[in-house]
């Protein structure tokens, strides 16, 4: 079965139904990078200091406790199943798009090998492997990167017509 561009051919309804589940999708994807924003500076001591703590840092504007160990084994849980079905879907719906064979599978596979060094890296951080924190932030940044191109490959092929 050939389902490369096969995107071009859906009726009008699913298109639509794709087009309000990416837009939707997208939309609390970015406000949980928001959310990232404001709890942490986006650098190696931020993601540190989230998740370590600042206790030591009598300068720190906001005092930061280690986080426990249920409240890591819950984030990493959390996060590695909600994001695994999210890159599943944005991935089943890749693969319907016209697009060249190598790009398509380093964009589908990549997220989920990111989610694992993203959260996989955090709770090694909390166990004391501090130089995850630099894993950590380039996994989010690549698994940022392949969403935002993912999603706006599907969009584009959605709102185009058949070549």
């Amino acid at each position: 079965m050939q389902i490369n561009g096969l995107i071009y051919t859906f009726p009008k309804e699913i298109k639509l139904l794709i087009a309000a589940f990416i837009i939707v999708l997208s939309v609390g994807f970015y406000t949980g990078l928001l959310f990232v924003g404001e709890t942490a500076t986006p650098n190696p001591h931020g993601i540190e200091e989230q998740y370590l703590g600042n206790e030591n840092n009598e300068d720190a504007l906001v005092m930061k406790f280690k986080k426990s160990e249920q409240e890591m084994l819950t984030l990493v849980h959390n996060h590695i199943l909600s994001m695994s079905i999210i890159f599943f879907l944005v991935g089943i719906i890749l693969s319907t798009t016209k697009l060249n064979k190598q790009l398509k599978l380093f964009l589908i596979a990549e997220p989920f090998l990111s989610v694992l060094l993203t959260f996989g890296g955090l709770y090694l951080l909390w166990s004391g492997l501090l130089w995850m924190k630099y894993i950590v932030m380039i996994s989010g940044i690549l698994m940022t990167l392949t969403f935002t191109l993912s999603i706006v490959i599907i969009l584009k092929q959605l709102l185009i017509s058949k070549n």
